[in-house]
């Protein structure tokens, strides 16, 4: 198959970047940050998934070795605001989700959760602050309860396997094995609100079946290379399955680029955003749900 150059244009999806900005009251918060990193926050509790802020090159990633960038990690919380975190959720051990979870852990004390193959990159961390979930078992962090449900890699898998020793970079990009993939799902018991995050854009079918939430944060990296069957069943096997009224698509950004230059899609040589677009929105149309795109850095309030 011939391969397609250059990358989609985000522009032509500029109406979907409209979700609801978080008002003065609102509680819980939804703040996107590239890629899947989501901090979800209530004033006196937050939660973030993955916290990977370093993005090296597409040449580091390729030819040479990586490491956190602690510079990169420390300017991104700082432009969220973090200083303490409850947990850090990592929705899998690839680079592009786990490479900072346990120095943005460690940076603000937050509990590493996750399975055996997070647990072997937090090895630094001091062991309660470790915290290796049982599938489907609620765990209650600060104002959260979170379950990490058993999910699975879009294909291809470029890393495959789980992460069976402790991982001291700088490391080639190949030592974060995919791991224990998750969809973790979110509640906040005070208001009653839950959101479902799925990192990587695979699924285990019938895994979710019982849970609910009102808004999917959907990962979609290497969703529009996939034959149209896949997408359907993979939005059936998350949005439909769980009952959201809301979803916002995420993964979708070049995590090569660093986050203090503008957003862009991943190129067609990696992705499809295009397919992804027309395929998703045309299913949200049938089921009623509202399809969004999330703006970087901006506190929303996706239960409005």
């Amino acid at each position: 198959m011939r391969l397609k150059p250059g990358r989609p244009s985000i522009d032509e999806y500029a109406r979907y970047f409209d979700l609801p900005p978080a008002g003065p009251s609102a509680a819980p918060t939804v703040t996107w940050a590239g890629v899947t990193t989501l901090l979800i926050a209530d004033g006196t509790s937050a939660v973030l998934t993955d916290g990977f802020f370093s993005r090296p090159s597409l040449l580091q990633v390729g030819l040479g070795k990586i490491a956190p960038s602690a510079p990169r990690i420390d300017g991104c919380l700082g432009r969220l605001g973090v200083r303490r975190l409850d947990a850090v959720l990592p929705v899998h051990t690839h680079f592009d989700h786990a490479l900072d979870s346990a120095v943005v852990a460690q940076r603000t004390g937050a509990t590493l959760v996750g399975g055996t193959s997070a647990a072997h990159i937090g090895h630094r961390l001091p062991e309660d602050q470790v915290l290796v979930a049982t599938p489907g078992e609620p765990i209650r962090l600060g104002n959260f309860e979170i379950t990490l449900v058993t999910g699975d890699h879009c294909p291809p898998d470029r890393f495959p396997g789980v992460i069976d020793a402790p991982v001291r970079p700088p490391v080639r990009a190949s030592a974060y094995r995919c791991g224990e993939a998750w969809s973790t799902l979110i509640g906040h018991p005070r208001s009653g609100r839950t959101v479902l995050v799925v990192g990587s854009a695979g699924f285990v079918p019938g895994a979710l079946a019982g849970y609910r939430a009102e808004v999917v944060y959907l990962g979609v990296g290497q969703l529009g290379r996939q034959p149209e069957r896949y997408l359907v069943d993979y939005w059936s096997e998350t949005v439909r399955t769980v009952g959201a009224w809301r979803v916002v698509l995420i993964h979708w950004d070049d995590f090569f680029r660093p986050l203090d230059r503008p957003l862009r899609a991943l190129p067609y040589a990696g992705d499809d955003l295009d397919v992804t677009m027309r395929t998703l929105s045309a299913l949200a149309a049938e089921d009623g749900v509202t399809l969004h795109l999330p703006t970087l850095w901006q506190p929303t309030d996706p239960w409005s």
